[in-house]
């Protein structure tokens, strides 16, 4: 495939609202987000943290404008939600029509058609051609929740699989669920109970080389599931299918295969927690798909709704009609305004080949972030699919030790310059790149410039400093 792109698609308006540019005219944060801040710091608690302290008045596009009028390059689409871009024109129209009409009814008092077309579409996308149900809710962390009850229910087991280095939300059950203790756990127990803990497939990191990787973590979830837990008991294996807050982890290749095929021998649902990694990010439109995993449930939301809070849990018809009639639900879940986004981003990714487009974005991307760790060896890794990539930071001279520090400078560096970048991983030493899928080429090229000065001035600083 062609790594060349256009500067569009610009969504169904035609063209971007706003200039695709970057434009720096003050230091970043400047004074009037500076400002910004010591209000948000009088009423905000300080356990919301923030990225980058710019207090944002304007989005579209590739860019990202703050309150100073600074034009920044987005390169994290508010962490792989505005997928169709932000403010995308259709589904503003329609979201602005609905709320005209009404807001909310609550689905579980008064349904609306809206929530039922977000079902069907679910239904008729996600992986497989069997029968399926849907059910909306409001965040990724429900949706993962929800579909850790179905699966319980369904089977009447108690136990749940879960990975090394996995995210999966913030309330009880998700965050017992996830890897990462800071600062996501810390001080939040006691956790919830018969949650259990694999390897996970982790190319860079596994002992064993990343040739080995796949069948050797797949036989070791395998044994220590049946040793540790007994199969019989496990209602459910929750993974991503590519790991997102644990640093872009693409597992090695038969891993997934292999653990779904143990489920399936076994009894254990398969719950595909496609939060991140959903609607189109990853160049395909669910990213288990590039190994053909047919997940008995399915847990999206973020790129789902170009913005509103919507997520939802489709999964196997007779799993999913086990529930009794009232177990599932909540007051917001699947609201009118957001239904109507949903519609609009789905159209909106059809319309504008957004899947295509973001296979492009990794041809484009992946072969210049490899040619920049051949320049540099703190850069261990470089992974990632379609417009889901990452680089892995680490001490450098053939060691593994990860860098959380130059992490830091390199994304600071970023962040001064113009360029929206996001960090992640369990050891804090990955930056990850999720540019909104319309971002026109050239500040896609020139967001990968200023990725590679970065790092040229982070060289000649330490340099400077050890001479």
């Amino acid at each position: 495939m062609s790594s060349q792109i256009t500067d569009g698609p610009a969504g169904s308006a035609g063209t971007h609202r706003l200039p695709q540019e970057r434009r720096v005219v003050t230091e970043i944060p400047g004074p009037r987000s500076r400002a910004l801040q010591e209000r948000r710091t009088a009423a905000v608690a300080p356990g919301v943290s923030s990225v980058l302290p710019v207090f944002v008045t304007d989005a579209g596009g590739g860019v990202v404008i703050d309150a100073d009028g600074n034009s920044l390059i987005d390169f994290g689409s508010g962490i792989a939600v505005t997928n169709v871009g932000n403010a995308n024109p259709r589904v503003a129209e329609r979201v602005a029509a609905q709320a005209a009409r009404f807001t909310h009814t609550c689905f579980m008092v008064a349904p609306y058609e809206s929530y039922v077309e977000v079902c069907e579409a679910l239904n008729r996308l996600t992986p497989g051609d069997h029968d399926k149900r849907s059910i909306l809710v409001s965040s990724g962390a429900e949706a993962v929740e929800n579909a850790v009850k179905i699966a319980r229910y369904a089977t009447g087991r108690p136990a749940v699989v879960v990975f090394d280095h996995g995210y999966h939300g913030r309330t009880l059950l998700t965050m017992t669920l996830t890897s990462k203790n800071m600062p996501y756990k810390q001080g939040f127990g006691p956790y919830a109970p018969e949650v259990y803990r694999m390897p996970m497939a982790y190319p860079f990191r596994w002992p064993g080389g990343p040739e080995n990787c796949g069948p050797e973590a797949a036989a070791l979830a395998a044994d220590q599931i049946t040793k540790q837990i007994g199969a019989a008991n496990v209602a459910a294996v929750v993974v991503e299918p590519i790991q997102g807050e644990g640093g872009f982890i693409d597992p090695a290749p038969g891993f997934l295969p292999a653990l779904a095929a143990f489920c399936r021998d076994n009894g254990i649902l398969f719950i595909a927690d496609e939060v991140q990694t959903g609607f189109a990010r990853t160049g395909d439109l669910f990213a288990c798909e590039h190994e053909g995993i047919v997940p008995d449930l399915v847990a999206t939301a973020k790129g789902i709704a170009g913005g509103l809070p919507l997520a939802a849990v489709t999964g196997r018809a007779e799993i999913m009609d086990k529930v009794h009639a009232g177990g599932l639900g909540g007051t917001y879940g699947g609201n009118p305004v957001a239904c109507e986004a949903a519609l609009a981003v789905l159209e909106e990714i059809e319309s504008e080949k957004l899947v295509d487009r973001a296979r492009m974005i990794g041809d484009l991307m992946l072969p210049r972030l490899h040619a920049l760790a051949g320049r540099h060896d703190e850069i261990g890794d470089v992974r990632g699919r379609g417009a889901m990539t990452a680089i892995e930071l680490v001490r450098g001279d053939g060691s593994k030790d990860p860098n959380p520090e130059l992490t830091a400078e390199i994304a600071r560096r970023c962040h001064a310059a113009g360029l929206l970048v996001l960090t992640a991983g369990t050891y804090g030493n990955v930056l990850r790149f999720l540019p909104p899928l319309v971002i026109p080429e050239h500040l896609l090229l020139e967001g990968l410039d200023l990725i590679e000065a970065a790092f040229a001035a982070q060289t000649t600083a330490s340099a400077a400093l050890s001479s």
